[in-house]
């Protein structure tokens, strides 16, 4: 299968940075698009950015300016650079891929189908 770990959650003083990591591993044939979703107590989880496997980025409205998504092909890894941070970034972030994995028949490769990951989030708080 495949699996998504974030890192880099913490708590940080209002106006502060964080930079939050996110590492895909297991049996990954090709991931498309990647990003972040944050999510708060009885809301629903909703974007806050994401990539492409060729760069190409989008931002939900409240972070444009402030959060940058990037994106390392060769190690299945993506990065959310949080400036500027605001009581309001106070949340659980979650990495998500949209991927495909694969399977061995004999000593050949072939590719599953795709499907939607999700890593088990982590926490960033912003102090006012």
């Amino acid at each position: 299968q495949l699996q998504l770990v974030e890192s880099g959650g913490g708590l940080v003083e209002s106006g502060g940075s964080l930079r939050l990591s996110c590492v895909a591993s297991g049996r990954i044939f090709s991931i498309n698009d990647m990003g972040w979703y944050r999510q708060i107590p009885g809301k629903e989880r909703e974007l806050v950015a994401g990539i492409t496997s060729g760069g190409v980025t989008n931002y939900a409205d409240s972070v444009k300016g402030r959060f940058t998504i990037s994106r390392d092909n060769a190690q299945n890894t993506i990065y959310l650079q949080m400036n500027d941070l605001k009581p309001e970034d106070t949340a659980v972030y979650y990495c998500s891929a949209y991927g495909s994995t694969y399977g061995m028949k004999g000593w050949s490769k072939y590719q599953s189908s795709f499907d939607h990951y999700w890593g088990p989030g982590t926490q960033v708080t912003v102090s006012p």
